[in-house]
Formats: C-alpha cells, sequence, structure tokens
C-alpha cells in the first residue's frame, strides 16, 4: 500500500465564499486535506508562517499579492525536511493569484522530491486548478505531477466523497 503525505495551507477566518465574506471555524484546505486523510491514509503537514497573514480578507490577498510579485519566501513555524519515507505527495493549497500561497513554495523549495508522485489539489472559487500543477511541476523536481484536484471553497464542506474518490482512484 502507498505511503502518502499531505502538504497543505489553509485559511480560517474570513474567507471568500459564493461572493460574500464568510468566517470560517476551519479552513477549506484543511478540511480538504483531512477527507484525502480519511480516505486513503497519510500523514497530514501543515504550512504556517511565522509573521500571520491579515485577520482581514481583503487585506490578505494584497498581501498575498506583494508576495507573489516579489518572489517572496515567508519564515514557516516549522519544515518538513524529508519526504523520502512517502510514495506519494499531495500539495493543496487555496489558490491566490492563480497559483499556491508562496509559503508553500517556501517548504517545497527545501526537500528532494526525486521518484515521488505529487499530487496538486487546489480549493478556489471559480479558478480550478490554475497553476497548480505548473507550479508543482517547477518546484517539486524530480517528481511525476499526476492528477489534480480542484474544490470551489464554497463546496468543500459537502465534499468528501467527491475527495474520497479522487484520492482512491489516485493515491492507492
Amino acid at each position: 500500500m502507498a505511503k502518502n503525505l499531505i502538504i497543505y495551507y489553509s485559511r480560517r477566518g474570513q474567507n471568500y465564499l459564493n461572493g460574500s465574506i464568510v468566517d470560517l471555524v476551519k479552513g477549506n484546505t484543511e478540511r480538504v486535506a483531512e477527507y484525502i486523510r480519511n480516505a486513503v491514509g497519510g500523514d497530514l503537514f501543515e504550512v504556517e508562517t511565522v509573521k500571520e497573514y491579515s485577520t482581514d480578507y481583503m487585506t490578505c490577498t494584497e498581501e498575498a499579492k506583494d508576495e507573489l510579485r516579489n518572489n517572496a519566501r515567508p519564515e514557516l513555524k516549522r519544515t518538513l525536511n524529508d519526504v523520502s519515507d512517502y510514495d506519494n505527495i499531495v500539495v493543496a493549497g487555496p489558490c491566490w493569484w492563480g497559483t499556491y500561497p508562496c509559503a508553500v513554495f517556501t517548504q517545497l523549495e527545501q526537500l528532494d522530491f526525486t521518484g515521488k508522485k505529487v499530487f496538486p489539489v487546489m480549493t478556489h472559487e471559480g479558478s480550478g486548478l490554475s497553476g497548480a500543477p505548473a507550479a508543482l511541476k517547477k518546484y517539486c523536481k524530480g517528481a511525476t505531477v499526476g492528477a489534480g484536484l480542484a474544490v470551489r471553497g464554497a463546496e468543500a464542506a459537502r465534499s468528501e466523497s467527491a475527495v474520497a474518490a479522487w484520492s482512491k482512484k489516485n493515491l492507492m
């Protein structure tokens, strides 16, 4: 049986859903990451930044845009140093300006993905997978990029069966 790792970044608090700003106790990506783990097993690793993003959603989007423009690599509270024990690595995050949050890249650039399968997972409000597959090809050197999964944030809480089906098809 394949050994799976789910690396994810998720935003709690203010999020954009169906045209409105709502407060989430649990982020959409965290929920999807847990659904993957529940379906096929695996270890979860949450990417957390030292400097918190603004609690205000609109301000956070501007912070994310500035990071992307400046190719920033936010400092992380903790990092993974090795993924050699895993066969499959899911990289999950919200779609921020067409790609993952820059903090995800901080983590990915520190790892050796040679011989691994990586899978893009993105929560979004209309962008689908956007640039996630291309980002994994760029930052996960030596890996094979597998089929991705896009989950609309507004549907994340009701997506468990769809996420499980994708997980069983791709990660077992």
